[in-house]
């Protein structure tokens, strides 16, 4: 899977798999208001998901059962979280609060929003827990709270919903200031508003980390509070913020590949590519387990291989990268037309991070590949059509680009704002080299320093090419090193230690004639690699240039 698809729905694989090593569980223990259980025995030697305390009327049984359900949740382990909440139902079918837990498996909040079919069954499920009639104001509170999610689910108003969700769980959190589970699920909620505006994104983001902080330090083994803090944080400005928390989430559950992949969100956000690397073979080495197993599907271990092939790219790994790309063959549980463009995607990110134009303008586009796929191999198609002064291909590929965005804004009409400015940057940035191979050299770098600082408002994608580096790429196209070093080291503040952006910088300050700025890029760039070959190009340039200079 592309990073392009990834980026805009927070994860769309999300690699919610256990991994079924012999390790402690600790969901529980927790006191409900009726009951006093501990776990630690009879779950010796079961999954280790974090620690939980979600108390509730529901019999001994069931609330293990539920305890172990709410931990999944956290996690985003959907389906598994439903299976639980199901059996805490079937062992008390008193259990009001289990059938809020079934409406709350539906929501997958930083996925997608919830089609009508979704939005029927989880109204069918609150329905139910209100019938059942839940025997503490605590348990009702969080019932009422999914029904403003879930009321009349003919409509399809996604961003009244989940701001009249929010608002109804930041009352629970206000209410029950103690209850950790509140606290979570409101800090959840506010990452799942469709914010209008980078500026309210940011803001709602701010205030779920500082509940998240507070939770994680009251409670160093919950899993939401680890995992909601990467997602809060999962952006340029906050992303140092994160990093304790992306540290200590494997830690707290590292029976789920997920918790073993999702720091790695914060490591690309910081460059940390050998923490990439190391989290994310453990995710496709545990989410391989999963579907091995039948507990989960291919695409759990493909969203690792996608960011693990990406931390090879930026540690100039080019062999490692392409072993990535070799493997998607031999990933279980998919099939040949899912592998065909999963490696067609893998492909297009590795001939625009190498710069190999001609291998990008010849991809070819799998049929019956989804949406995603086809955008991101156009994408790729236009840039390396463009970069290879085909301009003739070039516009072809970009007409075909946009038409595939017209599916995609007919099919997502409430998109959020911040989610189309994206898009259109996205095409923009391919647009501009187009103008640049037509031979309007001035028109393209004014056109892409807009874009640029368009994007410069919304922040970069993850694992995408910033348009300020692209900007530095086309200034020294146009011979003006001094531009080009300025781009670069903007482009570094928001995406830090890219390979390509250090080299450039390193680069245009060699020809700008400023060569302390050089050796400083140039020596970051071989300790961001120092567990490439010593084959590729732009290090053994940057080698010669620190040992002529130590002279």
């Amino acid at each position: 899977m592309s990073g392009r698809k990834i980026f805009l729905a927070f994860g769309w694989f999300a690699c919610a798999a256990f991994w079924s090593a012999a390790v402690g569980a600790q969901y529980p223990p927790s006191t409900s208001a009726q009951h006093s259980h501990s776990a630690s025995s009879e779950n010796a030697g079961a999954e280790k998901l974090g620690t939980v305390s979600f108390p509730t009327s529901c019999s001994a049984g069931a609330q293990n059962e539920f305890q172990k359900a709410v931990a999944l949740l956290h996690s985003f382990q959907y389906s598994q979280a439903a299976k639980a909440f199901e059996s805490a139902a079937a062992k008390d079918p008193h259990c009001a609060i289990a059938h809020w837990g079934m409406a709350m498996a539906r929501w997958h909040a930083l996925w997608e929003q919830p089609d009508g079919p979704t939005r029927e069954k989880g109204w069918a499920d609150v329905e139910k827990a209100q019938s059942l009639g839940a025997k503490t104001p605590r348990e009702r509170d969080y019932i009422s709270a999914a029904a403003a999610l879930y009321r009349d689910p003919a409509k399809s108003d996604y961003a009244a919903r989940a701001g009249v969700y929010s608002k109804a769980m930041e009352q629970v959190h206000q209410k029950y200031p103690d209850d950790g589970e509140a606290a979570a699920f409101y800090a959840l909620s506010l990452l799942a508003l469709p914010a209008p505006d980078p500026a309210a994104d940011l803001a709602d983001r701010k205030k779920a980390v500082a509940i998240l902080q507070k939770l994680l330090t009251e409670n160093p083994d919950h899993p939401g509070a680890a995992h909601y803090l990467i997602h809060a944080c999962d952006t340029p400005p906050l992303a140092a913020q994160g990093l304790d928390a992306a540290r200590r989430y494997a830690r707290i559950a590292p029976s789920s590949a997920h918790a073993l992949h999702m720091p790695s969100h914060i490591f690309a956000r910081l460059g940390l590519w050998q923490e990439s690397i190391d989290s994310n073979l453990a995710s496709a080495a545990a989410a391989k387990e999963a579907t091995l197993q039948h507990l989960e599907d291919a695409g759990y271990q493909i969203h690792a291989m996608d960011f693990l092939e990406y931390a090879y790219l930026q540690s100039g790994r080019e062999a490692d990268a392409r072993r990535v790309i070799e493997d998607v063959a031999s990933v279980p549980g998919s099939t040949p037309n899912e592998l065909a463009y999963t490696k067609g995607e893998f492909e297009a990110r590795a001939a625009i991070e190498l710069h190999r134009w001609q291998d990008a303008r010849s991809l070819e586009v799998p049929v019956g590949a989804p949406r995603g796929s086809r955008e991101t191999i156009l994408w790729a198609r236009t840039v390396g059509a463009a970069r290879a002064s085909d301009a003739a291909a070039a516009p072809k590929n970009l007409e075909e680009l946009r038409k595939v965005q017209t599916e995609w804004r007919a099919e997502n009409p409430n998109a959020a704002p911040a989610t189309v400015a994206a898009e259109q940057i996205y095409e923009r940035k391919s647009e501009a080299w187009m103008i640049f191979a037509e031979g309007r050299k001035d028109d393209a770098a004014k056109f892409l320093r807009e874009t640029a600082e368009q994007e410069d408002s919304t922040r970069p994608e993850l694992m995408g090419v910033p348009a300020r580096e692209m900007l530095g790429d086309m200034m020294l196209e146009l011979g003006r090193p001094a531009e080009a070093l300025a781009a670069y080291q903007a482009s570094l503040k928001e995406a830090p230690n890219r390979f390509n952006s250090l080299y450039g910088a390193g680069h245009a300050a060699e020809l700008a004639s400023q060569p302390a700025d050089a050796r400083t890029y140039y020596a970051q760039l071989l300790a961001v690699s120092d567990h490439a070959p010593p084959g590729r190009p732009e290090l053994q340039h940057a080698k010669l240039f620190l040992e002529e200079k130590a002279r």
